[in-house]
């Protein structure tokens, strides 16, 4: 596997010749020589002579040759290379000869040596002596399309720098279609699912390394994940269940607990795209959306038995559909599960991206156009993340043609800085962009159709191309590093010397996989967020354990989960290098010293609630609960002030927190 790294750059020469090829050694005698370092251009590859032999490769497949003389005017060191810019995509070879026509002596040449682009581009050095002719000969061994070349006389470039981690590429034998990395037997660990219209292969990872096959036969599924899998523990029995998206509708495979599947399939059309699990209502029980292309987009609401009600309207509501890649995340910290809609094709506004936040109320409201986010590009899918470890969630939107896009959040309203970021040095597009910390540095990195760019924790990012196959990511050997996998290859990520913590979210009160759940890690140089998710980029499904890097830092101050169920859990000094069960409730909260003499007025209360407090309560998190726990309502506080007129008359609790520590009041709404 090629590794490469995408450099924008020209080398500097002191001269540009306009000498043109020749078609045969004798023509090139003919022809003035190159006597000085420059950039030439090769219209096309169509001459009638071939290298005599080959100082790379083989004569397979070639028929035709172009052919430059150079005459150096001093000894030095030479390099010709197409690995340029605008070469991109291209695929080249290049022989060096010394000698004369009919008496040529190899000297040098290459193949595949380039970094640019697909890496198939040639580099080829050597030293040369003044005054001595050499022969530059490209041959059509791959193709005859134009390109251009330069001539470096002086000291080698530089080589590029390598990735921060590489990838190392082992077989597995899969049946049926690739589509997830996910614990699907409740140990934790990630283990490799394919899918076919009977069957689904699972690869279990085990605990000592390597993998035992479990094939679980099914009824023929009515529709297959042809276009996305979405994998969750949707009936809470302890085993994941999956959502396959299909051109034609949706089928839901439920685990029985015991080895086998149940099939649930809807008669409804749904063109699927991306597939999601994620508590939409915030009952506590975990719902499915499925994005589709034709028509409003369509979710399923869990009653708590793990029956499941088709929806249709209210996310996503345009006409025709367009609706390709959805994610739910906390874009604002305000404790809810908001979701974006990457979208593409048609007019611009079937195309247009979208942004529903989620009021804290169980109602949705599309706002892309109010915070930045209502982009007509085409995509397919977006990866988020904190980018800049400034505690909330920016964006990259990957096109899918066109340019991608690297949005930083600003207080919830969303900035391109796409042209400081280094991000528009990947030209190469696709459809699936998510988002993890390969190198464990403490930065998130974007994996963008096969491409790495590795953050640099500042909205910067070095882009190194072909790294790994477009697919499912997750820990397969249980080393605290993230692999990917797709098409029967596992890339095993090789690591380094970084530290690392893994969590696995357990909810009582919320889903049990604890998906919409706010996970914040603080060590001594800052804090990390993650958010718990079920579907992401386009159409495979990864881990659901959530993973941090941690660079050289040896130890965690804490760990902070917010559950969607509202629970606060902070576990302080946990090991590092660990794989980490956080069980929701069964950590001590922490109360804000700050609030202790909070009082609320009035109380009981009609429609509005007021804070007594020196304390400026701006941003910290408002949540009641009713008398059985359950959440009913959750707001950024923007005041000192709450309206609580939509609640019915009762008793509830009233909790406020910021930075994981709350302080609790006894509400009666009048």
């Amino acid at each position: 596997m090629k590794k490469t790294l995408l450099i924008l750059f020209l080398f500097s020469t002191t001269f540009f010749s306009a000498q043109n090829s020749s078609d045969t050694c004798q023509l090139a005698d003919e022809e003035e020589a190159i006597t000085a370092p420059g950039l030439f251009t090769v219209d096309i590859i169509n001459g009638s002579e071939t290298p005599p032999t080959y100082c790379v490769g083989n004569a397979t497949n070639v028929t035709v040759g172009e052919w430059y003389r150079y005459i150096p005017a001093e000894d030095t060191y030479m390099t010709i290379t197409t690995d340029l810019p605008q070469n991109s995509g291209g695929d080249t070879r290049v022989h060096i000869y010394s000698g004369t026509c009919g008496a040529l002596v190899c000297e040098g040449g290459d193949d595949d040596g380039g970094f640019i682009g697909n890496g198939y581009l040639s580099i080829a050095s050597l030293d040369v002596t003044g005054g001595q002719t050499y022969y530059i000969v490209f041959d059509d061994r791959w193709n005859d399309g134009g390109f251009d070349f330069e001539l470096i006389e002086g000291d080698p470039p530089p080589p590029p720098p390598t990735a921060p981690v590489e990838f190392t590429t082992q077989n597995i034998s899969t049946t049926g279609t690739n589509r997830a990395v996910v614990d699907m037997n409740g140990d934790y660990l990630d283990d490799i699912v394919s899918i076919s219209s009977t069957n689904i292969n699972i690869q279990e990872q085990q605990s000592g390394g390597g993998f035992q096959e479990v094939n679980v036969g099914t009824t023929t599924a009515d529709y297959s994940p042809s276009w996305s899998l979405a994998a969750a523990d949707y009936n809470a029995d302890g085993f994941t269940d999956l959502l396959y998206g299909s051109g034609s509708g949706v089928t839901f495979m439920r685990s029985n607990g015991d080895g086998t599947f149940t099939e649930v399939s809807g008669s409804e059309y749904v063109f699927s795209q991306r597939s999601n699990f994620a508590d939409i209502n915030n009952d506590g029980h975990l719902d499915a959306f499925v994005c589709h292309d034709v028509a409003p987009n369509v979710y399923y609401i869990n009653d708590g038995n793990g029956n499941l009600t088709f929806n249709q309207g209210g996310l996503g509501d345009y006409s025709s559909g367009g609706n390709y890649g959805s994610i739910w995340i906390d874009f604002n910290n305000d404790r809810n599960l908001d979701m974006f809609i990457a979208k593409c094709g048609g007019e611009e506004a079937r195309r247009m991206n979208q942004m529903h936040i989620n009021n804290g109320d169980g109602t949705y409201t599309e706002i892309a156009s109010l915070i930045g986010l209502d982009d007509p590009m085409q995509t397919w899918s977006s990866a988020w993340g904190d980018f800049d470890n400034d505690g909330d969630m920016d964006v990259f939107v990957g096109a899918s043609s066109g340019t991608h896009k690297l949005m930083r959040n600003d207080s919830g309203n969303y900035v391109d800085v796409t042209a400081s970021s280094g991000v528009a040095a990947l030209t190469a597009t696709g459809i699936e962009n998510a988002t993890y910390d390969f190198d464990n540095d403490g930065n998130l990195d974007i994996a963008s159709n096969g491409n790495i760019l590795f953050g640099n924790g500042d909205m910067t990012f070095s882009v190194f191309t072909n790294q790994i196959s477009v697919g499912s990511f997750g820990d397969l050997n249980n080393d605290g590093f993230i692999d990917g996998f797709n098409s029967d290859t596992i890339y095993y990520n090789d690591g380094n010397a970084n530290n690392w913590i893994a969590i696995n979210t357990v909810g009582t009160d919320s889903n049990i996989n604890g998906i919409g759940a706010r996970v914040e890690l603080h060590t001594p140089s800052g804090i990390q967020i993650r958010d718990v998710r079920s579907g992401e980029g386009f159409r495979y499904m990864s881990t659901l354990n959530t993973h941090f890097g941690l660079g050289t830092e040896t130890t965690i101050d804490n760990i902070v989960v917010y559950w969607p169920s509202g629970i606060v859990d902070n576990i302080p000094n946990p090991n590092i290098n660990e794989h980490l069960v956080i069980i929701e409730g069964q950590s001590l909260s922490v109360e804000d010293e700050a609030l202790v003499n909070l009082v609320i007025h009035p109380n009981p209360v009609g429609d509005v609630i007021h804070f007594e407090t020196p304390v400026n309560l701006t941003n910290r998190i408002a949540t009641i609960f009713d008398i059985n726990g359950r959440k009913v309502l959750n707001k950024k506080l923007e005041e000192n002030a709450l309206n609580v007129s939509n609640l019915q008359t009762g008793i509830y609790i009233l909790r406020l927190e910021n930075q994981g520590k709350t302080i609790t009041r006894k509400l009666i709404k009048e």
